[in-house]
């Protein structure tokens, strides 16, 4: 496992459009086409990364509980599966159908999605208002593996003063996890 921080990207940072095969439904997503009128969770994650399994129970969880707020959360893996197979498409599929995953989980085989949003890391997380702005980038919360329970606090903060039409908060810390596996 590849230790690395995430990337900063400047708030206001248009998301940048793709279309990608959803390895659940066997459809091709554009993001166009699944965003949300209130707020678009774009996060890279991925089969085999212990951090994202630390988080993955909880994140479902949030993911359920913006979805009743008309919050749309988008899952997408980079990594490169000649030398990680476990996070391979197929794998993928069954990976959300375990998990219970409520949002597409979308394959960026040619990894060019997770070089246009300047993704680093898994989970690497990136919300985006209603005009596809970014007003949030970085970490779930601040535990880690084997270093308390996630709680999602971070994240559900920003989500929470979108809906509220508060202002979000403006200490935002980096994701730390994987490294996306680069072919």
């Amino acid at each position: 496992m590849s230790l690395i921080y995430s990337k900063m990207v400047n708030l206001g940072f248009r998301a940048p459009e793709f279309s990608l095969p959803d390895t659940i439904t066997g459809k091709t997503l554009h993001l166009s086409e699944i965003k949300s009128e209130v707020a678009t969770v774009v996060m890279f994650i991925c089969n085999h990364c212990p951090f994202v399994h630390h988080v993955n129970n909880k994140l479902v969880e949030i993911a359920k509980k913006y979805e009743s707020k008309s919050i749309q959360f988008i899952a997408i893996s980079s990594n490169d599966v000649d030398y990680y197979p476990q996070d391979s498409p197929k794998m993928m599929k069954s990976v959300a159908a375990n998990n219970g995953y409520n949002f597409p989980y979308l394959y960026d085989e040619t990894q060019n999605v997770a070089k246009s949003y300047q993704a680093e890391c898994t989970p690497d997380f990136f919300v985006f208002d209603k005009d596809l702005l970014l007003v949030y980038r970085g970490r779930f919360d601040e535990t880690r593996p084997n270093l308390g329970i996630a709680s999602g606090k971070e994240l559900s903060a920003a989500l929470d003063a979108i809906i509220n039409k508060t202002k979000i908060p403006e200490i935002q810390h980096p994701s730390i996890g994987c490294s996306i596996k680069w072919k």
